[in-house]
């Protein structure tokens, strides 16, 4: 099966990347076996692309968390299906992924013009893996060390009116409510039609359901501090939600085990409210 990059080189390059960005291989495997069940849920065909041998020993270390696996898949087909319905409605529309990792939608999903911006070593490699040339759609890779280099500065060139919609995934258990809060008030600030697609996590989720989880990541060299209340920062920058669902209630629905929601929830009800992707947008002018 063709799946396993491993020459030194990509071994090499992989070695270079900062820990966050490594956890990236850990998303980047869930979807490859994903694609490669029987019945898929988010079947990101592409993921395999990006798997050498650095990145398959990231992640075999999480092979055990099913759970944690699962809701990760999960994640990823609900946020296809939100992005899928406003490209819909709006072919045009202009997608801007921060903290992109080894996404795929530019390749998998119909329409819009597509931004992924990250870390220099990741692009690079992604660029090697799966050329933005090959996209289905338009495609651009920005390189940003967001500890270094200007987010506004990156991001100016895109904004414009065109409507956009801002896609955060699996990044705000990373930063501070702060960094989080000054990134959004630079998006309002940036484009001035666009809503906001972002998964959100409590502390106290993480240390009940995904210690296992938080500790593989520490390990890894990358911390896990989400707060609990990780909608803050979007009420502090003006932001209003439109719309919230949980992430447990997704993974069990993609799994015909929709029935167990309801009782699960009398019993785990962190779990649900725990982990959720929202859609947020500013206030309209």
């Amino acid at each position: 099966m063709n799946r396993v990059r491993g020459t030194t080189a990509d071994h090499e390059a992989q070695i270079a990347m900062k820990p966050v960005s490594n956890t990236a291989f850990y998303c980047c495997g869930i979807r490859m076996r994903d694609a490669e069940s029987p019945h898929p849920i988010c079947n990101d065909r592409f993921a395999k692309l990006f798997m050498n041998e650095h990145g398959m020993e990231i992640f075999n270390r999480f092979g055990g968390e099913r759970g944690p696996n699962v809701s990760n898949v999960a994640r990823a087909r609900y946020i296809d299906d939100l992005l899928r319905a406003r490209l819909a409605a709006n072919p045009n529309l202009q997608v801007v992924l921060i903290g992109c990792g080894f996404d795929s939608r530019a390749f998998r999903l119909e329409g819009g013009t597509w931004f992924e911006l990250d870390e220099p070593q990741l692009i690079t490699y992604k660029e090697e893996c799966l050329p933005a040339a090959q996209a289905s759609n338009p495609l651009r890779r920005i390189a940003i060390d967001f500890g270094q280099e200007s987010l506004r500065e990156k991001l100016q060139p895109l904004a414009h009116a065109a409507p956009t919609v801002v896609v955060i995934e699996g990044v705000t258990m990373y930063v501070t409510a702060d960094a989080l809060r000054s990134t959004l008030e630079l998006l309002r600030s940036s484009f001035q039609d666009h809503v906001v697609i972002v998964d959100l996590m409590t502390h106290t989720f993480i240390n009940t359901y995904g210690a296992t989880i938080k500790r593989i990541i520490g390990q890894l060299g990358a911390q896990m501090i989400p707060g609990d209340q990780p909608a803050l920062p979007f009420e502090q920058a003006g932001y209003r939600e439109l719309s919230s669902s949980e992430i447990a209630g997704l993974a069990f629905g993609y799994r015909s085990l929709g029935w167990l929601t309801p009782i699960l929830r009398v019993i785990f009800p962190g779990l649900f409210s725990g982990y959720t992707v929202r859609v947020f947008e500013p206030p309209r002018s």
